[in-house]
């Protein structure tokens, strides 16, 4: 409803602009502040009080003049305050926003046509999913999740380093030492197996015998050559390794959930022909040049002082060379890429937009999220020496203090339906491992975290509990009216006339343009920013607003409980946009 309110305010203001012969390019449409009775607001007088010759509010007072409100269905009243053109919603507008979110689906916009592939995480198979790491699945199944929502049709990919010199080391490594040389694992799962032999190789090459560490690095050279080669048997030997850690780090990605379509790997590339391709075309540019035993390209007219390495003096290509096909591969097969990347890969990303735009790639195509990395309390963490906080230890520790938060509220919860201890288990899964998704997606992408548990699992803040618990007070409504059904077909929207009500109307209202504009703008944690000032607003509504009183008559009860639907249909979705599961009950 608040994208066709939209509409009408800036056909609104184009009319009155046109007809008071003023330039209508920039409307300036904005959100008006806190207090302000308005949904929609224009600045535009600020803009045109010089070329009117007169100040602000006067101008303001002339657009709004020129405005019938009742030539628009869900407009009310266009006023003058000040410097600005109010726009207020009609009765209609109201009904219209409880008809709309009685659907489930509310808030999903219509399908655009547009195919967008989102690549996120991955993250090399060299061990289990690291804390300082886990901003990137969460952040990235977001960003897919709010352009699925968008209405566009998204792939997700997981993009496999499978051919660099770490699994190299790595598939030396598992064939060089026997089990009885190695720790015992911290879990029995494949990723916390195998990751002992690829620390055991790295400290062999750092510490162990120079003759011996020769040899080593030989069989390593030996088995990136055989990759780039195209040899049967080198790429079964590394693939062995690969998909066995990779398993192991898919269990964990699935618990946050993480979603993949396909899981892409770079040796893909190599063995069709495509990074031999790009190499070719690269040496001939103009900016390509041999040095240090290297081709190398210059990037310094796009402002990019170090140099990207494609191609080594024994013929083998790099990580970079091999990402550059594998983009060229995503423009051919979609109108638009996504990649969400830690912050240490900014330089990286700067020089992979400045050689697809030398090799003659639309790289409007291509957006980059970028994120910074998580840290507990206790510092930053590492995964190659081991010493890191890995993934699952961090869901597990959700998992258990979200339990102990639910046992602990469980003497003061208002709906007398009886909780088994699998509805517990179920309620610390959710509220466990929904706080960590939260607290992370909810940050902006560029900012760093430290991850405390007190404030992700807060339910009296603005946490992922707080915000649940409202999509379970609605369930526990809905579920004691009779459900649903128990609504009639045909409510009296204009009895929700109060002001709590009203408030709530209009956010449950704006919940498909917050949809948009994250997506357009890449910005899940917005739609987090939205579920707090929701959470906000409906307890005010459930506080002063009573559904189901005895002294409440019937035709407000059954409005109210539509209301309630419509609350519940659209925090469910916020959630769902964000990762996170609405419980049913808390």
């Amino acid at each position: 409803m608040f994208l066709t309110f939209r509409e009408e305010v800036e056909d609104a203001m184009d009319g009155a602009l046109d007809a008071l012969g003023l330039p209508t390019d920039d409307l300036g449409i904005e959100t008006p502040p806190e207090g302000v009775d308005a949904v929609l607001a224009s600045s535009a007088a600020f803009r045109l009080a010089g070329e009117v010759g007169a100040p602000p509010p006067e101008v303001a007072g002339d657009l709004a003049d020129e405005i019938d409100a009742d030539e628009f269905e869900y407009v009310s009243a266009a006023l003058a305050q000040g410097p600005y053109v109010n726009f207020l919603p009609s009765d209609a507008y109201y009904e219209g926003t409880v008809e709309q979110a009685q659907d489930e689906e509310y808030g999903r916009l219509e399908p655009t046509g547009e195919e967008v592939v989102v690549e996120h995480t991955s993250a090399n198979p060299t061990g289990p999913v690291h804390v300082g790491r886990a901003r990137n699945p969460i952040v990235g199944d977001a960003v897919a999740r709010v352009l699925d929502f968008a209405g566009h049709d998204v792939d997700r990919h997981y993009y496999v380093n499978d051919a660099g010199r770490q699994m190299a080391v790595f598939t030396w490594a598992y064939e060089m030492f026997d089990e009885e040389d190695l720790p015992a694992p911290e879990r029995e799962k494949a990723d916390y197996d195998l990751v002992r032999y690829y620390r055991k190789g790295n400290e062999f090459l750092e510490e162990g015998d120079p003759e011996a560490v020769e040899e080593a690095e030989t069989e390593i050279r030996a088995i990136m050559q055989g990759l780039e080669d195209g040899d049967e048997e080198a790429y079964e030997r590394v693939q062995t390794v690969v998909d066995a850690v990779l398993g192991g780090m898919r269990e964990t990605l699935d618990r946050l959930p993480a979603e993949f379509d396909e899981f892409v790997k770079e040796t893909r590339f190599m063995r069709d022909g495509s990074t031999d391709d790009v190499v070719d075309r690269l040496k001939e540019l103009d900016q390509a040049v041999y040095e240090e035993e290297a081709w190398q390209l210059e990037l310094d007219e796009f402002g990019i002082e170090k140099n990207l390495v494609f191609l080594r003096s024994d013929g083998t290509s790099l990580y970079p060379t091999r990402d550059l096909a594998h983009h060229e591969w995503k423009f051919d097969e979609y109108d638009r890429a996504v990649t969400v990347l830690g912050e240490d890969h900014k330089l990286q990303a700067e020089q992979m937009n400045a050689t697809l735009e030398l090799l003659g790639n639309d790289t409007d195509q291509l957006r980059q999220v970028l994120y910074s990395y998580v840290n507990l309390p206790e510092g930053k963490m590492s995964t190659r020496a081991g010493t890191g906080v890995d993934l699952d230890d961090l869901l597990d520790e959700a998992i258990d203090r979200a339990r102990q938060e639910v046992e602990d509220r469980l003497d003061d919860r208002i709906r007398d339906d009886d909780l088994s201890e699998a509805d517990v288990d179920r309620i610390a899964r959710q509220v466990g491992i929904g706080a960590v998704r939260y607290d992370i997606v909810s940050k902006q992408p560029t900012k760093a975290i430290t991850f405390e548990w007190d404030r992700a699992l807060d339910f009296e803040a603005q946490s992922a509990p707080y915000v649940q618990y409202v999509h379970a007070r609605c369930c526990g409504i809905t579920v004691e009216a009779g459900g649903e059904s128990a609504i009639p077909g045909a409510i009296d929207a204009s009895l929700l006339e109060a002001d709590e009500e009203r408030e709530l109307l209009e956010v449950i209202a704006r919940f498909p343009a917050v949809v948009e504009s994250a997506a357009d703008d890449l910005e899940p944690h917005t739609v987090a920013t939205y579920t707090r000032e929701f959470a906000e607003t409906f307890n005010t509504f459930y506080r002063e607003c009573p559904v189901l009183a005895d002294d409440v008559d019937d035709d407000l009860r059954d409005a109210r409980l539509a209301l309630v639907v419509a609350a519940r249909h659209t925090v469910a979705n916020a959630l769902y946009v964000l990762g996170v599961e609405a419980p049913e009950s808390m």
